[in-house]
């Protein structure tokens, strides 16, 4: 396993909060720490062995983007320097550098707030059997992979466990309320065309992406990470090709590997061999240098 490989943290002098899929969440008291580990999770199951550098390369992207769209909406960073954090931190300052920020307490959302640009994954499926995605009605003819006449919002459901599921507005304003509803659409919306104009410029295609949002002191923020290649399908400008699926920076490599094995999509993931793992790490560095220009830290 590669040295900068971290698969699960354990700092015992700090109050653990949850495990997600992919982070693990302390509790500091005013804020909370989290902490983008290398696990990765293809079809809602994490697999059993980590992608070497992968929580660096999320939190690296996500730096990228919430600035990028911080005059859009505010955002739950507190500190994202880990010579900042607080001190109680710095028995673990380096396991956490490039990794991990220190965020506000905010109230997610129940509901994920999903864009689409162009059809593929589960849009795709839906749009075979119905031409339509969420409810919201498509033209005719649109192959695997099309460019959408505009981006879409096709929100879903917040699963713990198991599967989210996509739903129509109504049902979203439903769960959240219509006038919450309305404002992440727009906000969801505004940031993923400007996100999509300058990842463009850089030679990638944001396919689709998934936003999350909260509240704080009352006031609508987002939260948790931003258009990286594990909430997004991130394709080249140059190999873009509709009529079939892409070829990604993120995990559909991973993905691919898993339906080439017939993967029952449960728990337990299964053991990848070397070279699914490498290139997967690649891919996510790969997607961090095109758009930051930058290295891991």
């Amino acid at each position: 396993m590669n040295s900068t490989s971290i698969y699960q943290t354990n700092f015992p002098s700090l109050k653990f909060l949850k495990r997600g899929k992919v982070r693990d969440i302390y509790d500091l008291g005013e804020h909370l720490l989290i902490v983008a580990t290398d696990r990765l999770s293809a079809f809602d199951v994490v697999m059993p062995q980590p992608i070497p550098d992968k929580g660096k390369v999320l939190t690296q992207i996500s730096y990228f983007w919430f600035d990028a769209v911080r005059d859009i909406i505010p955002n739950h960073i507190v500190v994202s320097d880990v010579d900042k954090f607080p001190k109680e931190c710095a028995p673990y300052k380096e396991q956490l550098r490039g990794r991990s920020i220190v965020v506000k307490k905010a109230k997610p959302l129940a509901v994920e707030c999903i864009v689409r640009g162009y059809i593929s994954g589960s849009g795709w499926n839906e749009y075979k059997i119905s031409k339509s995605i969420c409810g919201i009605k498509l033209p005719d003819g649109l192959v695997e992979s099309s460019k959408l006449p505009e981006p879409i919002f096709t929100p879903s459901t917040k699963a713990d466990v198991g599967h989210d599921e996509n739903i129509s507005f109504d049902e979203a304003a439903a769960i959240i309320g219509k006038e919450v509803a309305e404002k992440v659409k727009t906000y969801t919306l505004e940031i993923y065309k400007r996100a999509a104009r300058i990842a463009e410029t850089k030679g990638i295609i944001i396919a689709d992406t998934k936003m999350e949002f909260g509240f704080f002191d009352n006031q609508l923020i987002l939260i948790d990470e931003l258009l990286t290649p594990d909430s997004s399908r991130f394709w080249s400008t140059t190999k873009y090709k509709p009529g079939t699926g892409q070829e990604s920076f993120d995990k559909q490599f991973v993905r691919d590997y898993l339906l080439s094995i017939n993967f029952n999509k449960q728990p337990p993931g299964p053991m990848m061999p070397d070279y699914v793992i490498q290139k997967t790490s690649e891919l996510y560095r790969e997607a961090l240098r095109k758009l930051t220009g930058k290295e891991v830290e």
